[in-house]
């Protein structure tokens, strides 16, 4: 019988008052926190003044992975399946996850947990091991941001965000063209190709109302300089992670010569991977533009232009407008009928390149309740 890993002990465990908010800080890491606390500190207290901030207590956890989270969350999981079939259920909704779920909420920077049915709290999870993969580690400003956008997601709720939970895609693909050469290796691209898809609509399309809204809020909330910091960092850091790129392209190159995949199937693959890398960048330039912070939205689109567009599939290039267009149009009332309308449109902009890649994509979007 497997022996169950001892949960880790807290090293730090401490209690704060702002403006009216109780903040409690639980770590296992040992040294450094001081500045993590006193960042977070002046993050509630900006927010507490405004009229929409609702929360009396905070609680951050500061970890040095997310380990014991995903226990918890998988715990949950596993007691909302062999629970109860009537009342309310007993754990975390997972459908409220970021993309991907729990295969990759270890490695997010840091997340937000919150009811939405209990406003008035909510727990902050930091991942220290994938703030330091990132370079956020140590960066005060970066850390700013990260804990603003956070802090903004209760207060950005709305109808569209409601509607976006209600939401489910069901995808398929189809084959115009030779991509998979060997019948033994093709199913297992398949598969990747399809796995890859769902993240990149959940993450471009399902998902994207509640990042474009989080923004808003955070810059609303006199927060777009440290904003504009962290989006400076990660168009720098997604320069820099073109030399991966250069690599992965050798990599499906010698998957063709080999023969589980064709030139084509390789194309693919490579544009798919660009879209999942660097499409989400409109994300954050889109609200920039939609708080009219043009300088700043300028700034940004100027290093991407420079610095990583040129350097992608160029119809991944050209559909990056087309994405921030849209997300700068997202109303804050749309109904669920409304929204798969808006999504329609988004996940076309994406099966457009795909279609040009010898891959037709068909989207089933469906709302379901809650």
């Amino acid at each position: 019988m497997a022996r169950r890993r001892a949960a880790r002990l807290p090293e730090h465990v401490s209690l704060h008052r702002i403006a009216g908010t109780e903040l409690r800080v639980v770590s296992d890491i040992e040294s450094g926190l001081g500045p993590f606390i006193e960042v977070e500190e002046e993050v509630v207290e900006k927010y507490a003044a405004s009229p929409r901030w609702q929360q009396k207590s905070v609680t951050l956890f500061v970890l040095k992975d997310l380990e014991p989270l995903l226990r918890q969350l998988s715990e949950g999981a596993a007691t909302r399946r062999s629970g109860p079939s009537v009342g309310r259920p007993v754990g975390p909704d997972l459908s409220a996850l970021p993309p991907g779920g729990l295969a990759v909420l270890g490695h997010r920077p840091i997340v937000n947990v919150y009811d939405l049915e209990k406003p008035s709290s909510c727990h902050i999870f930091v991942n220290q091991e994938a703030m330091e993969k990132e370079g956020y580690w140590g960066d005060r400003e970066a850390v700013k941001a990260l804990l603003a956008h956070e802090h903004a997601h209760p207060l950005s709720e709305c109808e569209t965000t409601r509607s976006a939970r209600m939401l489910k895609a069901g995808l398929t693909t189809e084959s115009t063209r030779a991509l998979f050469a060997s019948e033994e290796e093709g199913p297992g691209w398949q598969d990747k190709v399809g796995r890859l898809l769902a993240l990149i609509v959940d993450k471009l399309c399902l998902y994207a109302p509640r990042e474009v809204f989080a923004n808003d809020a955070t810059i609303e909330s006199s927060f777009s300089a440290s904003l504009l910091h962290l989006d400076r960092k990660n168009v720098l850091g997604a320069a820099e992670g073109l030399r991966s790129r250069g690599a992965l392209r050798q990599m499906l190159q010698g998957e063709a010569e080999k023969g589980s995949l064709t030139p084509a199937g390789a194309d693919l693959l490579l544009a798919i991977a660009d879209m999942k890398g660097y499409l989400d960048l409109a994300i954050e330039t889109a609200s920039f533009y939609r708080q009219g912070k043009l300088t700043e939205a300028e700034e940004l689109e100027g290093m991407l232009f420079a610095q990583v567009m040129p350097h992608l599939d160029p119809l991944v290039a050209e559909a990056y407008p087309k994405l921030r267009d849209a997300y700068r149009g997202l109303p804050h009332d749309a109904s669920p009928e409304a929204l798969v309308r808006l999504e329609e449109a988004l996940i076309g902009i994406l099966a457009e390149i795909l279609n040009e890649k010898g891959l037709r994509l068909e989207c089933r979007l469906s709302v379901s309740p809650e």
